[in-house]
């Protein structure tokens, strides 16, 4: 990234090391049960925020950052073709949620992460040149994160106001990133 080398570096995102046995990593959203953080009397689910890997690829001032998911594939391969016609460092982060680590029937995974997008969990957007920020896909009206989480047995240990602090947060983030829609990203 800081020295814009010529090429895409795509991330298949599924929230936590899940080849190496379902591990939590930065990119884990609060709260979500892991191998390594197991809900019981000394742990409730990872307890720091996730790290917002796109913004900080894109405080790098490179050519282009989007985020993208499995179940929305044509703004995905619009993604892909974009940046393949672009110079420099690229990043896309493509969500992909995971049925054995995230407690679901495989048979729902476009179906998670269509719900990922519409509640504001996974908010698809791209940065050009580090500096203009757009929103590629807006929802009406977010819907509520709680629906989502209910989804995935790896949140089956959330309370309330645990599920109202990461609609908190993702609320937060939403509106910020609407005031920074088609502007200035910094």
């Amino acid at each position: 990234m800081e020295r814009n080398e010529d090429f895409i570096w795509i991330v298949y995102d599924n929230e936590a090391y899940m080849n190496t046995g379902g591990q939590r990593s930065s990119a884990t959203t609060k709260y979500a049960y892991t191998t390594t953080t197991p809900v019981g009397e000394l742990s409730w689910g990872k307890p720091e925020r996730k790290k917002n890997v796109p913004l900080l690829v894109a405080a790098h001032n490179v050519p282009y950052v989007a985020t993208a998911s499995v179940s929305f594939p044509e703004g995905l391969i619009g993604k892909l073709r974009y940046a393949q016609e672009l110079e420099g460092f690229r990043f896309i982060h493509i969500s992909a949620p995971c049925p054995t680590g995230w407690g679901f029937n495989p048979m729902d995974t476009i179906k998670v992460g269509r719900e990922m997008v519409l509640s504001g969990l996974w908010p698809l957007y791209e940065v050009v040149d580090g500096r203009t920020l757009r929103l590629t896909y807006k929802p009406r009206e977010l819907k509520p994160v709680r629906e989502v989480l209910k989804m995935q047995g790896r949140f089956r240990h959330v309370t309330d106001p645990e599920v109202e602090e990461i609609q908190g947060d993702v609320t937060d983030f939403w509106e910020r990133l609407i005031l920074k829609d088609g502007g200035p990203l910094f």
